[in-house]
């Protein structure tokens, strides 16, 4: 099953799950508890913290969860906070998951030293639910913007032209990309 957030990141061929952690986590759920998956492939946009550049399609089977705070000390979690699908998580593009954009460039470094490279509204959401359920999972990503200033115009800006390449490029490689999750 092909999922995407929706709210201008829908496709055809792709259930809407909604925005953010929560929405995504409730929808799925539901989906998953009816008429469960054989598989899991998220679609949708992210932000780069500065090595991968916009308009990079990247695939992912690998997120976390962690909040700004954190890197300037000001936070902890008790909880096992990253979830990977894949055998090998240091060959993995890891996609941190907020309900909140980071717009603080000054961040992306630490980031990017935990081998976290972008950042997505719902795929911790989703690889969770996947986890519980035990359904593969996967991610394809495009990036929009970095995480700066200037996220959200530049996410507006290319938006449009990001979710066309996705389509595009998502037609083009079906029969690779599903023997892939």
């Amino acid at each position: 099953m092909i999922v995407c957030a929706g709210n201008g990141e829908s496709f055809d061929f792709a259930t809407l799950i909604g925005v953010g952690l929560v929405d995504s986590s409730i929808s799925l759920t539901e989906i998953c508890l009816k008429n469960p998956p054989k598989f899991l492939l998220f679609l949708g946009s992210a932000g780069s913290y500065g090595e991968k550049k916009i308009f990079d399609i990247i695939h992912s089977r690998s997120a976390c969860n962690i909040e700004n705070s954190y890197f300037v000390s000001n936070a902890y979690t008790p909880l096992d906070n990253l979830i990977s699908a894949a055998s090998d998580v240091s060959r993995e593009t890891i996609i941190n998951s907020s309900n909140y954009i980071t717009t603080d460039i000054s961040l992306g470094s630490h980031y990017i030293s935990k081998g976290i490279h972008l950042e997505n509204m719902e795929f911790y959401a989703v690889m969770k639910v996947a986890q519980r359920f035990n359904i593969p999972s996967g991610g394809i990503f495009v990036v929009t913007n970095y995480c700066d200033s200037n996220a959200h115009r530049d996410f507006k800006a290319n938006h449009s032209k990001a979710m066309e390449m996705l389509e595009e490029y998502i037609q083009q490689n079906k029969e690779k990309l599903f023997g892939n999750f």
